[in-house]
């Protein structure tokens, strides 16, 4: 659903930024594993970890699933 001071949905951004950056935006399946490797970082520590440890996870090329596997060893 659409924020209406924004104009558009969480999902709608993340495809219009990725456009921006000549990437392809994530599959659904893909925007649920970073969702919940947010979830892990802010909940295990400040919710600050949460958009760091999803940009550490773009700097190491992985597997946002198997990087989440790594979150909950942490």
């Amino acid at each position: 659903m659409a924020d209406p001071k924004e104009g558009r949905s969480g999902q709608e951004w993340i495809a219009a930024f990725a456009a921006k950056l000549g990437v392809e935006a994530p599959d659904a399946a893909t925007f649920e594993r970073l969702l919940e490797l947010a979830g892990c970082a802010a909940h295990a520590s400040e919710r600050i970890a949460a958009p760091i440890a999803c940009y550490l996870v773009g700097r190491a090329g992985l597997d946002p699933g198997a990087a989440l596997e790594k979150a909950r060893e942490v």
